[in-house]
């Protein structure tokens, strides 16, 4: 599933396309799988509402994608396990959707479009999901802001008065768990998820199936420091696409190359050539060095 990082990366690369999506207006819409469509309920209503909406901003919550809209709308994806956003423009052709220029779009990755946007400067917006599991909603502005899902979500963690003082306060909120599920935990930090808690607790020399309430002021240290790092990193990199993700203009992410434990089970630790382990927390893999995470 996408995480902070790679919402980020789809969240700059929209940003930066050309002709500018910012300020583009939603002139029709389309879709196979109805049930994508969480809010309205009914797609030829939600099809009506978003008609001649102009997208005033794009920005991220924890794992969402927000485009602000005229009359105080939001449009809210979250591509959940398979999804990803691509831009570009497309023919519809013996029931698929295929690019109109040659290139990474045509990728067979890119080709599970299942929701079909067009906007008023020409171009298109498409999810591709394979699973089908993405959400899309149209939510008055007030009243998603104001939703309990909204105001449950824990801070940024790349916040800039996200501090160390703030880290510690949330993480020891949690009376009881294990590090990795707290880190995981929505509510406690927005954004992270499988991949990414098992890179910050390698870099941080933690264990994931550490108690909270056992945690040292250094450990606790260490790990906020490598949850920036690693969390910065990704986003640079232009997060991870060993599975689905795919930035919008269809290129994967290069995070790989700098993964240092996630699905690296049975493979020599990078930092003390100890053998990387995967174990279950919950129903969720955790991936650690056992020598040097102890």
């Amino acid at each position: 599933m996408p995480e902070l990082p790679e919402v980020e990366t789809t969240i700059r690369e929209l940003q930066k396309i050309q002709p500018p999506i910012v300020g583009a207006e939603f002139v029709d819409v389309w879709t196979d799988s109805p049930n994508i469509i969480k809010r309205p309920k009914n797609f030829e209503q939600f099809k009506l509402e978003i008609k001649n909406k102009k997208i005033q901003k794009i920005w991220r919550r924890a794992k969402f994608i927000l485009f602000d809209l005229s009359q105080d709308k939001i449009l809210l994806i979250h591509q959940k396990l398979t999804g990803h956003l691509l831009v570009g423009r497309w023919k519809f052709e013996k029931s698929k959707w295929k690019p109109l220029e040659e290139g990474v779009l045509a990728d067979s990755t890119n080709c599970f479009i299942h929701l079909m946007f067009w906007l008023d400067q020409g171009l298109m917006l498409a999810l591709s999901d394979l699973r089908k599991f993405a959400r899309v909603e149209l939510w008055d502005k007030k009243e998603l802001l104001n939703s309990e899902e909204f105001k449950k979500l824990g801070p940024e963690p790349l916040e800039k008065n996200f501090n160390l003082e703030k880290f510690k306060e949330v993480i020891l909120k949690k009376k009881k768990g294990k590090i990795k599920q707290v880190l995981m935990d929505q509510e406690v930090i927005a954004g992270i998820g499988n991949i990414y808690s098992d890179e910050i607790l390698w870099l941080a020399e933690v264990n994931p199936f550490r108690d909270v309430q056992s945690l040292t002021e250094e450990d606790i240290k260490k790990i906020y420091v490598s949850m920036k790092e690693v969390l910065s990193k990704a986003i640079q990199a232009g997060g991870e696409s060993f599975s689905d993700y795919r930035k919008p203009n269809g290129e994967k992410g290069n995070f790989d190359k700098f993964k240092k434990v996630y699905r690296r089970e049975g493979e020599k630790c990078l930092r003390c050539g100890g053998v990387i382990k995967r174990e279950k927390i919950n129903g969720r893999s955790a991936h650690f060095c056992p020598n040097c995470q102890k």
